[in-house]
């Protein structure tokens, strides 16, 4: 079974910065793209970052490009998010998503996962 779970949320002042970290464990294969998701109350998931787990290529929201940086480490079978200049429509609740052991999977911010963390709230103050 597929596990993801997040750490590092919080509350920043704005301008601030957090690193977002997503544990993945029970995989057999390699997920050919992983990500980060946000939400707030009332409004559609919204994909924030993704990363091509095999080339490395990233990919972002124009709202967060510039200031979020995602990542991974693959020895420790963890995904980051580094978030700069924080602002106050960045307070969400943040998951980590994974998508299915398809080929040529189509990889980008909004790509369509399967498996999901349980999320990790940031909130950003004025």
């Amino acid at each position: 079974q597929v596990q993801l779970v997040e750490s590092g949320g919080g509350s920043v002042q704005a301008g601030g910065s957090l690193r977002l970290s997503c544990a993945a464990s029970g995989y057999t294969y390699s997920s050919p793209c992983m990500g980060w998701f946000r939400q707030i109350p009332g409004k559609e998931r919204e994909g924030v970052a993704a990363i091509s787990t095999g080339g490395g290529s990233t990919y972002y929201a124009d709202s967060v490009k510039g200031r979020f940086i995602i990542s991974q480490d693959n020895a420790k079978n963890t995904l980051y998010l580094q978030m700069h200049s924080l602002k106050p429509e960045d307070t969400a609740m943040y998951y980590c998503a994974a998508a299915p052991p398809l080929r040529n999977f189509y990889c980008y911010a909004q790509f369509r996962a399967t498996y999901w963390g349980q999320g990790t709230q940031v909130t950003v103050s004025s």
